[in-house]
């Protein structure tokens, strides 16, 4: 994924598209991850997504679902988060 996305528009599973706007992209053990949060939304978390690749090379946006991995991600975050401030 480029590192210049700002918005990424998602498709649910209704088909229902929302913009997401890109905190920051991560790299981690080999896998590459982005952290959203709705766009035009006031939330207080924001979403983590792992990128992966289909059989054709279409890139993958997933949840992130296991725990080792989430607390993994969130770390690398909130450690990236610290550095910023």
């Amino acid at each position: 994924m480029d590192n210049n996305v700002n918005v990424l528009t998602l498709k649910d599973e209704n088909g229902k598209e929302t913009e997401f706007e890109v905190l920051t992209k991560l790299d981690i053990e080999n896998k590459e991850y982005v952290i959203v949060v709705p766009k035009d939304e006031d939330v207080d978390e924001a979403i983590a997504l792992r990128i992966d690749s289909s059989d054709s090379g279409e890139e993958l946006l997933l949840p992130v679902d296991d725990d080792k991995e989430f607390a993994m991600v969130s770390e690398a975050y909130e450690l990236l988060f610290q550095e910023n401030n």
